[in-house]
């Protein structure tokens, strides 16, 4: 039967809707925001993985162009792959989701959120997010929510939840923010320089509202939820926990001590091996297959609890990090610029062993990323793209298309350092930025901002300000808690937080957070805020020793520009039937026999008018301007012009009046006396003298040579 649940929320209705579709799943509901409807649903196997090391989550958020009303490009006209904002869509789902499934839960739970219609003013993610909680909560599957998220904007000083695209353009902070009615447990923030104080307070005004829809899901938990299922869970007698403890606790404390990343982790595996050797070799004779990986599972699953424990005391207890540093304190970094003659700007960030490659190309304005998405953008011309190779962590692994990781670490750079770029104005450039990361010891995609940052320096883009960023974390122990400054990859890894913040001197431009336990509070979000405030100046202080301010000329590499404007009813002379004037244009300046060429001369015309050449050599530029402009000059009526003939017809003479610029004298039109043939008047090559009289219905120019020829009125 069909239940329906409704919630005023800030002026907007929420609907949510059970009973009526995808009744076969463990869990569905179809929620409505506004105009934005998505399809919610949470199924789980029947069977758990005990022996898997990790949860099976997968969290899908299926768009669906159709709710936009668009029909899908290319040639077979339906969605493929995952576009990057539906793939960063199913990261902000699943990272508020994952910390609260039972830790010893191990069946496969699917997720899927279909977006069916779409109202641009009510967010579909947000949206998905509220339905994915409550199709988990009211279904069997363990789940320690509920959850929710919403955005938070600040327009003219005030704070808004879930502000409108109007409100959001003129908004300082974008600010997504999620938890449960105790905590925030995810955040994702792009902002305009915002304070640290404005920041926590947007975060917990965000977190006020978040408790309004958890209280709206207890309801419809409390009334349509059913009982959780029993599982199957790995049981571990005391007696094994004992034993291995009894082997590996010293010496597993010393690895961890051990200051270098590689030596660690040698040391860390060498040990875990041993002892599962130890334990195979004594049972491998004794025991079936099953049962034999059954008791390597549980020693590996032991090992790595006591690592956990000891970690957290060495951290916690102890104060001390493994590589000698203080709680509050940044690793060595190095900077260099300049190392790739050919790109249009590079720089290497390194912050201990994490190292970040970055160049940047700057290409014209048409070569823009376009985007098929569901949002109201078609394009951008800012992107920064992170590449994350497997051996800048000495292993082998899978090399393709980018996964989740590169595409959410890329994005957070590009929100990043977005604020700092120059407008299209200022700088007619599509701007791309790549991270290449070299060597990743935790904290990667700060140090990609970084990087960014000299290498936009180096280019000559003319950014705002510097941006650095800086990855604080979080150890808990016994109701005590650290936190740390420039997390390591085992700090990050055995943590309870991964909190990203970068920015200029004068404010925040990115914020990113995700915690393994259920949530944090406002004391603890206010000290790691402080403290990156902090290391984020000092790692400024370092970058701007090596390049203090953008250069003053981009590369000789990189393209050059000139703008003009030309009246906007030009164009299409310009461009010509089917682009024949443009591609004219292009092959003879750029001296090449496609456009296609890399040589080839780009112009981007604009429909304001504008007009955009880029080329490295600036005689290619001019060449290519003279033309535009003398197609887009505009005739005067009245006046005479020296015309050369281009062509003859039965019905008058085609002539040039300038390069690219073309009339009509009509056969009436050449001589006062009657004419039977064009040709005994013009041929094609004479130059002639002729008045601009009109346009025809058609739009082109008419002259007259006849008007010339008439005699001049005598003075009465």
């Amino acid at each position: 039967m069909k239940k329906v649940f409704e919630l005023d929320f800030y002026g907007r209705k929420i609907v949510v809707e059970h009973g009526q579709v995808a009744k076969q799943a463990d869990g569905a509901v179809l929620v409505r925001y506004g105009d934005t409807v998505v399809l919610s649903t949470a199924v789980v196997s029947k069977s758990a993985n005990l022996l898997s090391d990790f949860f099976p989550l997968m969290v899908l958020y299926q768009e669906k162009l159709y709710s936009v009303g668009k029909i899908p490009g290319g040639f077979i006209k339906r969605e493929g792959r995952p576009t990057e904002a539906a793939t960063l869509a199913s990261r902000m789902i699943d990272r508020p989701l994952r910390p609260l499934f039972p830790d010893d839960f191990k069946n496969e739970v699917q997720i899927v959120n279909t977006v069916l219609s779409v109202d641009q003013d009510n967010s579909p993610e947000l949206t998905a997010l509220l339905g994915s909680s409550i199709a988990v909560s009211i279904s069997k599957i363990p789940f320690n929510g509920p959850v929710a998220a919403v955005k938070v904007g600040k327009v003219n000083g005030e704070y808004i939840i879930n502000p409108t695209i109007e409100q959001t353009e003129k908004s300082e902070i974008d600010l997504t923010v999620a938890g449960t009615k105790d905590a925030i447990n995810m955040v994702e923030a792009g902002a305009k320089e915002a304070s640290e104080d404005d920041m926590l307070e947007a975060l917990m005004f965000g977190h006020e509202a978040i408790k309004k829809l958890i209280a709206f899901e207890e309801e419809i938990i409390k009334e349509i939820g059913i009982p959780k299922m029993e599982y199957e869970k790995l049981e571990i007698s005391e007696n094994l926990i004992a034993e291995v403890d009894s082997i590996v606790r010293n010496r597993l404390d010393q690895a961890l001590r051990i200051k270098d990343k590689l030596e660690k982790y040698t040391a860390i595996d060498d040990l875990e091996n041993e002892v599962i050797e130890k334990y195979k070799s004594e049972n491998e004779d004794i025991m079936k297959s099953d049962e034999l990986k059954e008791l390597l599972t549980k020693i590996a699953l032991i090992f790595h609890n006591i690592e956990y424990e000891l970690f957290r005391n060495i951290v916690v207890k102890e104060k001390t990090r493994a590589d000698g540093r203080a709680m509050d304190e940044i690793r060595e970094l190095s900077t260099d610029i300049d190392l790739l003659p050919r790109c249009h700007g590079s720089a290497l960030f390194t912050r201990g062993q994490t190292q970040s490659l970055a160049t940047v190309t700057l290409g014209a304005l048409g070569e823009h990323q376009i985007l098929d998405g569901l949002g109201i953008e078609d394009a951008k011309r800012f992107m920064l793209h992170y590449n994350f190779p497997a051996f800048s962590v000495g292993e082998t692994g899978r090399y393709g298309s980018p996964g989740r990781r590169e595409i959410g670490h890329g994005a957070l750079g590009e929100r990043a350092l977005s604020y700092v770029i120059p407008s299209e104005d200022e700088f007619p450039y599509t701007i791309r930025v790549v991270s290449e990361i070299l060597e990743s010891n935790g904290s990667s995609s700060q140090a990609t901002i970084c990087a960014g940052t000299m290498a936009l320096m180096a280019a000559g883009v003319p950014i705002k300000k510097p941006v650095a960023g800086i990855a604080m974390g979080l150890i808990t122990h016994e109701n005590e808690y650290t936190i740390l400054t420039d997390i390591q990859g085992m700090e990050d890894h055995l943590g309870d937080m991964d909190f990203k913040v970068a920015g200029t001197r004068d404010g925040i431009t990115a914020l990113q957070m995700d915690i393994k336990i259920d949530g944090i509070n406002k004391k603890i979000l206010k000290e790691a805020l402080e403290q990156a405030k902090k290391a984020r100046f000092q790692i400024l202080d370092v970058i701007e020793k090596q390049i203090s301010k953008p250069r003053s000329e981009v590369s000789k590499y990189a393209p050059k520009t000139m703008t003009f404007m030309i009246n906007p009813d030009k164009i299409k002379d310009v461009i010509g039937r089917g682009g024949e004037m443009i591609t004219k244009i292009i092959l003879e300046c750029s001296h090449v026999n496609t456009v296609n060429d890399i040589n080839a001369v780009k112009v981007d015309l604009e429909d304001d008018g504008r007009v955009i050449i880029y080329h490295t050599d600036s005689d290619i530029i001019n060449a290519t301007a003279e033309r535009i402009k003398n197609i887009a000059r505009e005739v005067e009526f009245g006046k005479i012009y020296n015309c050369k003939v281009v062509s003859v017809e039965d019905f008058g003479a085609f002539v040039e009046l300038w390069p690219g610029c073309e009339g009509l004298i009509h056969i009436s039109q050449l001589d006062i006396n009657r004419v039977e043939k064009v040709t005994d008047v013009v041929n094609v090559g004479d130059e002639i003298l002729a008045i601009a009289t009109g346009y025809d219905k058609k739009g082109k120019i008419n002259l007259s040579r006849k008007e010339l020829l008439k005699p001049k009125k005598e003075n009465k």
